[in-house]
């Protein structure tokens, strides 16, 4: 009787499902009680995602052109060993001619196997198997691409073969820290210190890695005339070169007042000198003097930006500086690189940051703003409409604006204010202070929907008003200002990510904090903790117009982001600890009784789980962790082959987890840590709970 009695108030006691979104990102500053439910307390390498919940960072590897170490496959290949196989071993079938790179040799199982990579050829069944031309075993089946026999194998074989391509890839040649990277027409060049750092020399990716790029000779000239044209031969007695940039600076060929520079490669016969010489189009100049080396003195930090002033479609051109040499114009024309120096006039002509606006190529000169003439990104004379514009303080970044209704506008960013410069020209430019408090650190200036920046206040956007072409700002890092205050000062880089809609920037500490805005509006912000520093990032579209995101380290590697399952083969330790939640019952006191995470993802990971009860007070039985597997496979219907690959995958599941405990609150934890692992996105959780009783 007693026992049945206790069984129906059991029965009778309701058991309430709290679903919790994960939404807001990180605050560390609002007190628990005011902290939204959802919100994080405390995070590393999640960040918002722009349609709700959290999602682990994707990861990172080096870069070179080299096949990526993320491409990379394995197969199973079954043997019957008779002598030994070794990790790293290359072996070879006897009756095939195939070969393969040894990754795991795996005895345990019946039958044998090997796992390989790097296959070239087919291997047969059977075949003898040799290591340095002795046998070692016996092949008893074809190789399986990707047929291990668990997910978690799949995974871990899947890192293997990464690991092994990934030693393939170098650094890019030289010393000290990548200087600057960049992509071209999907080339990606970077610039780095030469072995002496008494130069720094600029690579471009191949499929056999860094390349340096060679940038050729300059020879000046005047009084030229007729037809000079990039290809020509300029020849003077009997000294000969291809021209392959011809530079004007002042004056017209057809007035026969031509002056500027060639930019020249495939010098022969000697050194070109002062006087008289003639191109293959019958042009006629007088050459100024020798030529020269084009060549970039050490230790600059690079900033760029591709434009075409020429207005063909194919006419688009990479053009740079860093604060330690002239700024250039590169492209590559007939297969060849052309690196060509500009020229300002400046008496110190190092500019430090550049960008293109209404058809000039804006530099500057730490206080000071130059410009082209419109389209001429070789002349800076006034007669042609190239300016100065005064800021008086270091600026540090430009962005392009919104601005009325038929002008763009200008921000001009210096330490300590902000301009914004109107107009379309010199001719009708006006230069507007707009807030002597809102400036901006360098390096920190992008725009994902709007402008966003690092300034002394923290992460500041700048967007258009209400009052058509004017601008607001607002700091949106309140939320996390200790953090931000505290790393501020160390920052080194930024970047966005378009896919995701983030701001990134990157501090000397490693630390990163990933910015997530959707349609203006802020989701969440949420640290990150590489392995490897950032020294600079870029972040461009393909040809194809999907986006790469690189970064140089100061290893002297390139590292491209969102690629692979690890930091450059370091595990990725992420966590989540949510805001404590009380259900809307804060002195209400709660029996936990389980719950359940809403995930979704493309494969195999694990997390471990745990909680905080009752602001994880030490009077209060506390949670134990718990692990929950994941493995997710991507689904596709009527796509391929009838009864061939995956048709009833998952990629969302809920994943339940015990939770035992008495208390008024809870907060969970979640940390996953691994190297392969593929990204899972959090959305949310279900708690269930029993309503017990006011707290006293």
């Amino acid at each position: 009787m007693i026992a049945a009695a206790v069984a129906r108030a059991l029965a009778a006691v309701r058991v309430e499902p709290d679903y919790v979104p994960f939404l807001g990102g990180l605050d560390n500053v609002t007190p628990p009680l005011q902290l939204p439910r959802g919100f994080c307390r405390a995070a590393q390498n999640f960040e918002a995602s722009i349609n709700g919940g959290y999602e682990r960072f994707k990861g990172y590897e080096r870069f070179d052109g080299r096949p990526a170490p993320s491409d990379a496959q394995y197969a199973i290949l079954n043997v019957t060993i008779t002598g030994s196989f070794a990790v790293g071993n290359t072996i070879t079938g006897v009756t095939s001619g195939a070969t393969a790179v040894v990754l795991a040799v795996v005895t345990t199982s019946t039958p044998n196997y090997l796992v390989i990579t790097k296959i070239v050829g087919t291997f047969v069944n059977p075949e003898t198997l040799n290591v340095a031309a002795a046998p070692q075993g016996t092949t008893s089946s074809t190789a399986s691409v990707n047929g291990a026999s668990t997910a978690k194998l799949h995974a871990q074989y899947n890192n293997l073969a990464a690991d092994n391509y990934r030693d393939d890839i170098l650094a890019v040649p030289g010393s000290g820290i990548v200087r600057g990277v960049w992509m071209l027409n999907d080339v990606v060049y970077a610039f780095r210190n030469n072995a002496g750092g008494t130069a720094c020399v600029m690579h471009k990716f191949s499929a056999t890695g860094w390349q340096a790029v060679t940038f050729g000779e300059e020879v000046s000239f005047t009084a030229g005339s007729g037809d000079v044209d990039d290809g020509d031969t300029l020849t003077q007695g009997g000294v000969t070169a291809t021209i392959r940039r011809v530079v004007i600076t002042s004056g017209t060929l057809g007035a026969g007042t031509a002056a500027g520079r060639f930019v020249i490669t495939g010098r022969a016969g000697g050194n070109f000198g002062a006087g008289a010489a003639t191109t293959t189009g019958a042009g006629a100049v007088t050459l100024s003097g020798a030529q020269t080396a084009i060549t970039l003195n050490p230790d600059g930090r690079f900033e760029f930006v591709n434009a075409n002033f020429g207005g063909a479609a194919n006419a688009t051109r990479m053009y740079g500086c860093d604060g330690k040499n002239r700024a250039f114009e590169f492209a590559v024309g007939g297969g060849v690189d052309i690196f060509v120096p500009i020229t300002t006039g400046m008496t110190t002509d190092t500019p430090s940051f550049i960008t293109e606006h209404k058809k000039h190529l804006f530099l500057a000169f730490v206080g000071s703003v130059q410009h082209s003439g419109i389209g001429t990104p070789y002349v800076w004379t006034p007669v042609t409409g190239a300016s100065e514009i005064a800021t008086g303080d270091t600026v540090t970044g430009f962005m392009q604006q919104p601005g009325g209704e038929t002008e763009g506008a200008l921000a001009i960013f210096t330490r300590n204010k902000l301009a914004i410069l109107y107009g379309s020209s010199s001719a009708d430019w006006k230069l507007n202070a707009y807030k002597r408090e809102v400036g901006a650190y360098a390096y920190s200036v992008q725009q994902v929907g709007l402008t966003l920046m690092l300034d002394d206040r923290g992460v500041t956007t700048l967007a258009t008003s209400a009052n058509y072409g004017n601008f607001a700002d607002a700091t949106i890092s309140r939320r996390i200002q200790g953090w931000v205050s505290e790393e501020r000062p160390k920052i080194k880089a930024s970047c966005i990510a378009r896919d995701k809609n983030q701001y990134r920037l990157f501090f000397s500490d490693a630390y990163a904090l990933f910015v997530t805005i959707d349609n203006k509006k802020l989701v969440g912000m949420m640290p990150m903790l590489f392995i490897d520093n950032v020294e600079c990032a870029c972040s461009l579209e393909k040809v194809d117009g999907s986006e790469a995101i690189y970064f140089g380290s100061d290893d002297g590697f390139v590292y491209q982001m969102e690629k692979g399952t690890s930091m450059d083969e370091d595990a990725i330790e992420a966590y989540l600890h949510l805001a404590f939640n009380n259900s809307g019952g804060p002195r209400v006191m709660k029996s936990y009784r389980n719950g359940a995470l809403e995930i979704s993802g493309d494969g195999y990971a694990e997390l471990q789980i745990s909680a905080d009860l009752g602001y994880a007070s030490s009077n209060v039985l506390q949670q134990d962790s718990q692990s929950v597997v994941t493995n997710f496979s991507a689904g596709e219907w009527d796509t391929g082959t009838w009864d061939v690959g995956v048709w009833d995958g998952q990629t969302l599941m809920p994943s339940e987890f015990n939770l035992r405990g008495d208390a008024e609150n809870v907060s969970l934890k979640i940390l996953t840590n691994a190297d392969y692992f593929l990204p899972v996105k959090i959305s949310g959780a279900i708690l269930n709970e029993i309503s017990r009783r006011l707290m006293r």
